[in-house]
């Protein structure tokens, strides 16, 4: 019998990012990677609620669910592989909250590498002194519904960002941003490169002697400055 519309598990995909590459981008600012991506995608609509200072990398474990429901999220946990963003389309923050402590202890348990949702949370104070990465759209203290229907391995919409099965998701204090893996080796390239011209020009204004003739050109440029 074929599923109820509305549920399907579909294939885990097979181009997943590697060790090697993730553990690239561990070291950088999502803002760099922003940059390096032309500043055209990313969220910065969801807010960290865990500990301070822990950065998010992983591979994105997708899940698209109706507002309020976390059936398909319990799902994710139980097939997370290490290493897995579970990365949750739940329309927004609304009145119900997607994931709480036991959740939250589940995907520990299973290797998860955090939690990336488009909806609420609750137990935020244990989320906010726990290192596994929480991002979401707010919180509630009402508990979920466990119906359905939902998805999993599918592409999903977050905060307007488009994440695909498997991409590469990061996160900082910032925001957030996915990667296609197609594109990571030369965007973590891109990222290096940026990160030596921001080295060189924080080394210039440490000695006195940062360029800044460019700010007035531009006023010049724009008949601001004579």
């Amino acid at each position: 019998m074929s599923p109820i519309p509305g549920f399907h598990i579909h294939e885990r995909p097979a181009d997943a990012v590697s060790e090697a590459l993730l553990q690239r981008f561990r070291g950088f600012p999502v803002a760099n990677v922003s940059d390096s991506m032309s500043r055209t995608t990313g969220t910065s609509a969801l807010r960290p609620y865990h500990q301070r200072g822990v950065r998010l990398v992983g591979r994105a474990l997708t899940v698209r669910t109706r507002p309020g429901d976390n059936l398909m999220v319990h799902k994710a946990i139980d097939t997370c592989q290490p290493g897995d963003v579970i990365v949750v389309d739940a329309g927004g923050a609304g009145p119900n909250a997607i994931i709480g402590e036991i959740m939250l202890a589940l995907a520990t348990s299973r290797g998860a590498a955090g939690f990336v949702i488009d909806g609420a949370i609750r137990d935020s104070e244990t989320i906010g002194q726990n290192s596994l990465p929480v991002y979401a759209a707010g919180v509630a203290h009402r508990g979920p519904y466990k119906d359905g229907p939902g998805e999993l391995h599918v592409a999903v919409s977050i905060d307007g960002m488009v994440v695909f099965p498997g991409d590469l998701v990061i996160g900082d204090a910032d925001g957030l941003l996915a990667v296609r893996p197609h594109e990571a080796e030369d965007i973590a390239a891109r990222v290096e490169a940026v990160q030596r011209i921001e080295a060189d020009a924080l080394a210039a204004i440490a000695a006195g002697n940062y360029d800044r003739a460019w700010v007035d050109k531009t006023l010049r440029d724009k008949g601001v400055l004579p």
